[in-house]
């Protein structure tokens, strides 16, 4: 019987230890859980945020596609403006040329006749 009163010393023990490290390691389950529900917690406050964000953007950024097809259009249209405007200066300055050119080179057919000149009274 001795035996078994000298076992009975340390089979408490190994329980004892058992129960320490079995409680040491639900409480550490526990913490984690507590971590991982406080982890949920924020991300779900995060995709609030960016859910909100992404509806603000999608009501402040709908119509753009159309206003940047639109300004593409406006520019389109003042290039070719611009264009046609640089075609007839470029007329402008070949007619001033020529005509500048056609004034040097026949000067006395454009003379001026003399209003000051009396005919002879009768």
């Amino acid at each position: 019987m001795q035996v078994q009163s000298a076992a009975a010393p340390v089979l408490v023990f190994m329980v004892t230890v058992v129960v320490i490290l079995n409680s040491l390691i639900g409480l550490a389950c526990l913490y984690a859980a507590w971590r991982v529900w406080r982890l949920k917690r924020t991300l779900a406050a995060i995709a609030d945020v960016l859910i909100i964000a992404e509806r603000n953007t999608h009501q402040v950024l709908h119509g753009a596609p159309d206003a940047i097809v639109k300004g593409q259009l406006g520019v389109y249209q003042l290039r070719q403006q611009t264009q046609q405007l640089q075609k007839v200066q470029q007329i402008m300055a070949l007619v001033g040329l020529g005509r500048s050119l056609w004034q040097q080179r026949t000067p006395s057919r454009r003379q001026k006749p003399n209003l000051n000149h009396r005919r002879n009274p009768r």
